[in-house]
């Protein structure tokens, strides 16, 4: 896979980013999507590279939700059985298309809850401290959330997080965590590991995690590894039950544009399934179907992934995230990270020319394979919320920001152009390069994103 400038960098050109995509071997499927319109510059629609945070809306949603809709409307109750897709069996439909995606077997996959409630069910199951093996290790920059989760946990256990929560950090004066100093820390460390839990990519710094070496690593150490996937599922290619991962669980509506909030996933390995002594936290939706309504007091369990379920689910909340997962179906995740790799590899180098003369840096790793299509810029003497406001409102580029001082830009393969790319950078320079604006514009609600 090659990157079209990865070897000459190209002139920092409106007309040579369109000449891209117009001889893209797999253009973007942007007429699939809503794309919100541009509040600024000379452009109907905006240039959105803020899938890392929120992915556009698919098309056809809009359909698949009304059908559900007529069908409560038409049958009320009796659509649990008789609706166009019963809602009974609903999370069913999305199982072989979210196993896929992740590179599991269906029956370690399920759609449910959201990815915070997801991670506590597993950490419930998984995370099971003894005196001599007690840790939970993540990475210094993950995601409040989860530093939030493997605290409470340890808190469940006994135990406090001040010693029982290892925060492995990258080398002084780098952004990201080398794959060799995890794995180093194993080797010295690893019997008093009982949980290795890190971001497959980095919120934070869009770096791509060496998920099957870590896992291997891990395991040797005798860990349970797990992943939490939010940034990957839909970015990367995944093969979850090939890499041995004991469990993982991730979100829908970032690079699965799913909807805002919509429905998690997890995975759970096959060795782990039949594992009766698990202990977990249980409800009704977790027995077997064939006699979940015989309404009985104690839990008949099944030997699948769906035996981490509580309630019913959702199911308008479900039908963006089975659109969604068609969508994949149809394209396939190693056609887009081909793409992604292009994409992404144009914008870096337009990035690495408009930064040079500025008070900014791409933070994220320079290899295409240690990275998905997140690329982050440090941004140096100005806040970067700030600079995100600008670039939405003076040039109607949508990107998205971590402050102090960290913009990120994610050319997502579905739907963003070379043209967008090209956009985002020159707005960066002309927001960079310029001092600050006469007025403040609007503020957002950009810091209340989600990761």
């Amino acid at each position: 896979m090659t990157d079209p400038v990865s070897t000459v960098l190209r002139p920092v050109d409106e007309a040579h980013a369109l000449h891209l995509d117009a001889i893209d071997p797999l253009p973007a499927r942007r007429a699939d999507f809503h794309v919100p319109p541009a509040t600024a510059g000379d452009h109907a629609e905006a240039a959105y590279l803020a899938g890392n945070s929120l992915g556009l809306q698919p098309r056809a949603a809009r359909a698949a939700l009304e059908q559900e809709l007529a069908d409560w409307a038409r049958l009320g109750v009796e659509g649990h059985l008789e609706a166009a897709r019963p809602w009974k069996p609903y999370h069913e439909f999305l199982r072989d298309g979210a196993a896929r995606l992740v590179g599991a077997l269906p029956a370690e996959t399920v759609v449910m809850n959201s990815l915070t409630v997801n991670l506590h069910l597993m950490m419930i199951s998984f995370y099971r401290p003894t005196p001599e093996r007690y840790a939970i290790v993540v990475e210094d920059s993950t995601f409040p959330s989860d530093s939030y989760a493997v605290q409470s946990q340890a808190r469940l256990h006994g135990l406090d997080p001040a010693g029982s929560v290892i925060r492995l950090r990258p080398r002084p004066g780098e952004d990201c965590l080398r794959t060799e100093d995890v794995l180093g820390f194993l080797r010295a460390e690893g019997h008093r590991v009982a949980l290795l839990l890190l971001g497959g990519v980095n919120y934070l710094t869009g770096e791509l995690m060496d998920i099957p070496a870590i896992t291997a690593a891990g395991r040797a150490a005798g860990a349970v590894v797990g992943w939490d996937l939010a940034h990957a599922v839909g970015n990367v290619p995944l093969r979850l039950h090939e890499w041995g991962v004991d469990w993982a669980a991730w979100c829908h509506y970032k690079y699965v544009n799913a909807g805002p909030g919509a429905v998690a996933g997890c995975f759970v390995h096959e060795r782990h399934l039949a594992d009766r002594t698990l202990p977990k936290l249980q409800g009704w939706w977790g027995t077997d179907p064939a006699t979940r309504f015989a309404m009985g007091p104690d839990v008949d369990p099944v030997d699948t992934a769906d035996s981490w379920q509580l309630s019913n689910p959702p199911i308008l909340a479900m039908v963006p995230v089975l659109v969604s997962l068609r969508l994949f179906d149809e394209i396939g995740m190693a056609a887009l990270r081909e793409r992604s790799i292009r994409l992404t590899g144009y914008l870096a180098a337009l990035l690495d020319t408009v930064c040079l003369e500025l008070p900014a840096r791409v933070i994220t790793p320079a290899d295409p394979e240690r990275r998905g299509c997140q690329l982050s810029v440090r941004v140096s003497g100005v806040d970067a919320e700030e600079v995100r406001a600008r670039l939405r409102h003076e040039h109607g580029v949508i990107a998205d920001a971590r402050r102090p001082d960290v913009v990120r830009f994610a050319p997502v393969p579905l739907y963003c152009t070379h043209h967008d790319a090209w956009r985002a950078a020159t707005a960066l320079a002309a927001v960079l390069s310029s001092g600050p604006p006469s007025s403040r514009p609007p503020s957002s609600a950009g810091e209340a994103r989600d990761a």
